[in-house]
């Protein structure tokens, strides 16, 4: 039979019957990630960026992060991640270089050292893997002080050294030479 309807009707049953294209879904995805990034002032530049995460929690269940480190960082009183490292620690993660800017007290030394940690996965005793160059004295202590307690119970050695001569009489006169 003829089925009589009228032209809103129809216009109705059309978008009732189209499902959502993958080209759609994706676009609406992105649109909810950029309103997520403005909503936390994120500004970002590049291409094929990961998406960041709303939560810690995402960390270990997207990227694999240590338990032990998901618990220091419990421990630490970190609940919810800043704006920095929203979307920093992702950016690292996929292995992708970085440059960063935040105000004092942004999160911006957890933000680099949980990637660090992550990409290290454990401790070997192949010397020092790792090298973070301060240009201060007190952001050097500062960032020593925050790996030491979200490296804790992992087995990696936190180390800090601010003179070639000291660190030959802690580390043995070959390591100057050696490192």
């Amino acid at each position: 039979g003829i089925k009589w309807m009228s032209s809103l009707e129809a216009k109705f049953e059309d978008a009732k019957d189209k499902k959502p294209t993958a080209e759609k879904l994706e676009r609406l995805r992105r649109e909810k990630i950029n309103r997520f990034r403005n909503q936390h002032r994120i500004n970002i530049q590049g291409t094929d960026l990961p998406d960041p995460i709303a939560t810690f929690d995402q960390l270990q269940k997207e990227y694999k992060v240590h338990p032990r480190i998901m618990e220091n960082i419990q421990a630490a009183g970190f609940h919810v991640p800043t704006p920095i490292q929203m979307q920093a620690i992702p950016v690292m993660l996929h292995g992708r270089e970085l440059l960063a800017s935040a105000p004092t007290g942004s999160g911006k030394t957890l933000a680099f050292c949980i990637p660090l940690l992550t990409h290290l996965k454990q401790p070997r005793n192949k010397g020092f893997r790792a090298l973070i160059i301060s240009p201060t004295r007190e952001l050097a202590s500062q960032t020593h002080r925050e790996l030491v307690k979200l490296a804790e119970g992992t087995g990696f050695r936190i180390h800090m050294i601010h003179k070639a001569a000291e660190a030959a009489k802690k580390f043995g006169p070959k390591s100057s030479k050696k490192f």
